[in-house]
């Protein structure tokens, strides 16, 4: 049988996430359906000696970029190379099942970008060749802070070049463990302003304007991988129109 490791957060309310990435959800109690069901016709002579009703839950707000979620190339832009980007649900199946290698790169200091040379050198050091098709994910061992309010004010992060490179050596998803695929979103913005440049802020994203790609942010459990070896499977809901979607992502080893 297969081992099958899960690379997704749990989904729940967490007061640390930024204001604007809170999950809330209603769990509404089994008793709570026996009105409804009442409401809807059913005398309560009627209902199973044995049913007390059935649990029920509202996701009354979560963002599709709050918890371990798939971006679609409409998320960085509305065009593609100067053709319509896909959102969520225009993502090709077969992109987001296939064998997976992981970058460790939990080496890299806060706010010290992911280099093109930085994943040559792991690579090399963990010797996987990178091959068209592949589900690349970078290790930056950040998902220990999950849940925490350090978890979207540090990391490192990639570069326009690092993420390019990835996209040239035929990779269309890559996914990393912590908060978002750039530096923190703090510091870029402290860092645009410090130094007046427009070019310092969400450039790893950015790329995503010329060259078509996908990528996942805030996975866990990438430590438990081999660096290759295995397949990884990240289905994303299908919802119409949207710029991202909660994601249950998970390893296979044979």
């Amino acid at each position: 049988m297969p081992r099958l490791i899960d690379l997704s957060k749990p989904i729940r309310y967490n007061a640390n996430d930024p204001w604007y990435m809170r999950v809330k959800i209603k769990h509404k109690a089994h008793r709570q359906a026996r009105w409804l069901i009442r409401f809807l016709g059913l005398p309560f002579r009627l209902f199973p000696k044995q049913f007390v009703g059935w649990a029920d839950d509202t996701i009354q707000s979560m963002g599709v970029h709050a918890t371990t979620h798939l971006d679609a190339p409409w998320h960085y832009g509305p065009t593609v190379a100067g053709q319509p980007a896909k959102t969520i649900d225009q993502i090709p199946l077969d992109w987001c099942y296939g064998p997976g290698a992981v970058i460790d790169i939990s080496h890299k200091a806060d706010f010290d970008p992911i280099t093109v040379s930085d994943l040559q050198g792991a690579l090399r050091q963990s010797g996987v060749v990178l091959q068209p098709g592949m589900i690349v994910l970078i290790r930056t061992g950040r998902d220990k802070l999950n849940g925490t309010k350090k978890f979207a004010e540090v990391g490192t992060g990639m570069t326009a070049e690092s993420t390019r490179w990835l996209i040239e050596q035929g990779i269309k998803v890559m996914g990393i463990d912590q908060w978002g695929w750039d530096l923190p979103l703090p510091y870029l913005v402290q860092q645009a302003k410090q130094h007046n440049d427009p070019n310092l802020f969400w450039q790893a994203h950015l790329v995503g304007l010329e060259l078509e790609y996908c990528h996942i942010e805030q996975l866990v459990n990438l430590e438990s991988l081999p660096p290759t070896g295995f397949k990884v499977c990240v289905f994303p809901l299908k919802i119409v129109g949207a710029s991202a979607a909660p994601a249950r992502v998970v390893a296979i080893l044979d």
